[in-house]
């Protein structure tokens, strides 16, 4: 989810397109927050680790 996120930011960075701009910023804080609360060995949406 992180890197389709900042895949989406640099997408719509570079065409301008808000949306896709708006998208990749949420997947990514998403992604960021999953990562962090996985590698400190919360289960995350039902794994023990998230990568």
């Amino acid at each position: 989810m992180l890197l389709i996120g900042i895949i989406l930011l640099v997408i719509g960075f570079v065409t301008g397109i808000s949306v896709l701009w708006t998208i990749g910023l949420i997947l990514t804080v998403i992604g960021a927050v999953m990562w962090i609360m996985g590698s400190m060995g919360h289960a995350v949406a039902g794994r023990r680790h998230y990568w």
